[in-house]
């Protein structure tokens, strides 16, 4: 499996062919419908294609050339793409944070030869792996904390805030119900709410529901946890701020002005960290007892290139996967689980180690 068509040429679409293009291992279609963001591509060794992935007809084209498909696309366009990829006889891998879309990909994927695994970057995706390795050395589980953050290193407005990936995807986050299990029982609960802080290294964070993170944890811990939830990370202060566009001024209800007036008015960044925080508690040797994982992975230079942590930490999560499956590490057919794969085996994959490196911030 060498062939593998990136859709999406964006921040994450790029980021990834560089990684898997550095490689050597792999030879690369990328495809967008803007010429524009192809030419800014940094690889000469990669194939560029304009296309317009709605048009189904042009896209089974261009997967009947591949052996896998890698969806860099805002989330409502890859239930289309992984139609197209059972149909074409390719393996499918995604980012999306969409519980919606990733149902409709198991669907997708009941019967298929082929593998298909959505919501490969870092929450939903690395973070189900961490939890799953430190779960896995319970008896028996009390709380699943999962609680992760893409944060500015130098914030300055008054969110706290800067944009580092899909704006589409963080709307989606702070709009769409969440997913978490309360009392033993599957629930939903509401984005933006359950404000808590905490502090690591020195620094206060807070954080707040958020839909999508879980991924699948909530059916794989369903009757083994009493709760699971998770929540996304910020400075202090952005919850209530960003409730009030939501809610009071009920840009949630106005989502493309909602995406207009934030990328309007906050500038993306590359100096930038991600955090994530895992924390689990349960009964070991008959003992109550908590563990947790923690980790901070900062903006860096690739191959001469600055990208950011949001990049580097999605793209080595799907460039992982993929890599994984190629050395049949993975189930090679049907719906694949983010938390179907060893945490030893993704940490030792040479895209899985970005998630291991410590290193100084960048700029």
């Amino acid at each position: 499996m060498n062939k593998i068509i990136v859709l999406g040429g964006g921040k994450i679409g790029a980021a990834i062919v560089e990684l898997l293009g550095s490689s050597g291992d792999y030879d690369l279609i990328v495809a967008d419908r803007d010429k524009g963001i192809l030419d800014l591509l940094h690889r000469d060794d990669v194939e560029r294609q304009t296309l317009d992935v709605e048009d189904a007809e042009a896209l089974r084209k261009l997967l009947a050339r591949g052996d896998a498909v890698i969806s860099a696309l805002p989330f409502f366009l890859n239930g289309g793409v992984a139609e197209a990829a059972r149909d074409c006889g390719l393996h499918y891998f995604d980012l999306t944070e969409d519980v919606e879309t990733t149902r409709r990909v198991r669907e997708i994927a009941k019967g298929a030869e082929q593998v298909f695994m959505p919501q490969c970057g870092l929450a939903p995706g690395f973070v189900s792996v961490a939890a799953n390795d430190v779960a896995r050395r319970f008896e028996s589980l009390e709380t699943v904390r999962l609680r992760v953050g893409a944060l500015p290193q130098y914030p300055t407005n008054a969110l706290n805030y800067n944009l580092t990936w899909s704006t589409d995807g963080l709307i989606n986050e702070y709009c769409n119900p969440c997913e978490a299990i309360h009392e033993g029982k599957p629930i939903e609960v509401l984005p933006l709410q359950g404000i808590e802080q905490f502090s690591l290294d020195g620094i206060t964070y807070e954080a707040f529901n958020t839909s999508g993170g879980l991924g699948t944890l909530c059916e794989t811990f369903r009757g083994k946890a009493r709760e699971v939830n998770y929540k996304t990370v910020r400075y202090p202060g952005h919850c209530e701020r960003m409730k009030m566009l939501v809610d009071d001024l009920k840009l949630g209800q106005r989502r493309e002005l909602f995406k207009d007036v934030l990328e309007t008015a906050i500038p993306m960044t590359l100096q930038d960290v991600v955090l994530i925080f895992v924390t689990v508690t349960g009964k070991r040797a008959g003992r109550l007892t908590q563990e947790s994982y923690a980790s901070k992975i900062y903006s860096r230079e690739i191959n001469g290139t600055t990208w950011s942590a949001i990049q580097i930490t999605t793209s080595a999560g799907v460039c992982a996967m993929v890599d994984l499956m190629r050395e049949s590490i993975l189930p090679m057919k049907g719906f694949v689980r983010q938390e179907d794969v060893p945490f030893d085996k993704f940490m030792a994959n040479r895209f899985g180690r970005y998630y291991a490196e410590r290193r100084r911030p960048h700029g």
